[in-house]
């Protein structure tokens, strides 16, 4: 009985196999690809919408924090960051709190976070104070952190008594969970930053960084550095990432091909199915894989024949 049909089966069948996952891993590796540049794009727009509220808020003119913030506990809307706003209180010197882990162009540095008992969020009406008694933190900039970060440094104090201040709105950090000294926090979350002050008081859900004082500080802190409007990298990133996705399916897709179309007829018969060649191994010379290619063909007359005499 001849063998020839169910080895040439099992060599259609492996070589089919092959192909058919040689196909899937493409399938798996483009959508992997494509979902990671979607996330690159996605991150681009977010990161171009942050930029053009910087460029739109950044730059300008103040306005009262009330009309604003008409709501001292809402949730600042990220359209609304970075807006600059006038408000009029006094300092809570002696509830200062040290920002901590926010270096400043590489040098390590606390920020002095000063909470500002509000007295009139709306200083440019004439009308009656707005939200007096509430609390808005105010980082008011930043201070060395010394040789051996100590929290002994000395931070400059702000204006007494009755003060305008212009700040640039921030939304208001979430609580950290990370253990920190006395007077000191590892965010600007506001209610954390008056527990940590000693403070009582409702502050506002947003914070404010410091654009100036009337009047001002006898000494200044480092000024806050400007929002970066780089937009980084993202959208290079993203289509590298569908290149990829393209690169798995045409790479992948010729692979199977010919895994596929490997196994080739040598005669006429039903039967009559060659494996493909075999690969030069790593390191041969030409001559020794034709006399191996020559060799191999000859055996698959040979066998040829002898089928074809035993009909």
């Amino acid at each position: 009985m001849s063998t020839a049909g169910p080895a040439a089966a099992d060599l259609r069948a492996a070589a089919r196999r092959q192909a058919v996952g040689l196909v899937l891993v493409a399938v798996v590796v483009a959508v992997t690809c494509t979902f990671l540049g979607r996330w690159q794009w996605q991150r681009h727009v977010d990161r171009d919408a942050a930029i053009a509220v910087v460029e739109a808020n950044y730059a300008a003119a103040p306005v009262d924090l009330a009309d604003v913030v008409p709501d001292p506990d809402a949730v600042l809307p990220d359209t609304d960051a970075w807006r600059s706003v006038e408000v009029s209180g006094r300092y809570l010197d002696d509830a200062t709190v040290l920002l901590r882990n926010r270096p400043v162009d590489g040098t390590p540095a606390y920020h002095a976070l000063v909470p500002l008992l509000v007295t009139d969020a709306a200083p440019r009406d004439a009308g009656d104070p707005v939200a007096a008694g509430r609390v808005l933190v105010v980082d008011r900039g930043w201070v060395p952190t010394g040789a051996d970060g100590s929290v002994d440094v000395d931070v400059p104090a702000p204006p007494r008594g009755d003060v305008t201040v212009t700040v640039r709105l921030r939304p208001g950090e979430a609580t950290s969970s990370r253990d920190a000294p006395a007077r000191q926090v590892q965010a600007i979350a506001p209610a954390q930053v008056l527990t940590a002050g000693g403070v009582e008081g409702e502050p506002y859900a947003a914070y404010g960084a410091l654009v100036r004082e009337q009047p001002a500080a006898a000494e200044p802190l480092g000024a806050l550095a400007a929002p970066s409007t780089d937009p980084g990298s993202h959208l290079s990133y993203a289509f590298q990432w569908w290149v990829f996705a393209l690169g798995a399916l045409a790479a992948f897709g010729v692979a199977a091909r010919r895994e596929w179309t490997s196994v080739v007829r040598v005669g006429d018969g039903p039967d009559t199915l060659r494996p493909p060649r075999p690969r030069r191994a790593r390191g041969r010379d030409e001559l020794d894989e034709d006399a191996e290619i020559a060799a191999h063909e000859a055996r698959d007359v040979t066998a040829q024949a002898s089928a074809m005499r035993s009909r």
